[in-house]
């Protein structure tokens, strides 16, 4: 008898660790970060910070980035942005809504 109930919670377990990579709330990394909508998102946190900050930032690319699905898509963004003739890296993230309506709620530099 305990021999059957370990055979089902390995069977159990296994199938778990399956399905736990399309589950909402993990991170999955953005394949084509060159894309229209990511490229918005990221001028949108640059834009955010500058506004926050008082410093002038202009986006120069996206390095890599992740989403994740909660009420909305959570954008997990690492970028370089210039500040003045300086370029610096940054981690950017940001939530956008089913209504499209997003917001910045974090931005620090990178070393």
């Amino acid at each position: 008898m305990k021999l059957h109930s370990f055979v089902i919670f390995v069977v159990l377990f296994s199938s778990l660790s399956v399905f736990s990579e399309g589950v909402p709330g993990g991170w999955s990394p953005i394949e084509n970060i060159k894309d229209p909508h990511v490229l918005e998102i990221a001028q949108f946190a640059v834009t955010a910070q500058q506004k926050l900050s008082g410093v002038k930032l202009s986006l120069v690319e996206v390095i890599s980035g992740e989403t994740q699905v909660i009420a909305g898509i959570n954008f997990r963004l690492v970028l370089t942005a210039q500040d003045g003739s300086v370029t610096k890296k940054y981690q950017a993230q940001v939530v956008e809504k089913d209504n499209h309506a997003k917001s910045l709620t974090s931005f620090k530099s990178l070393p």
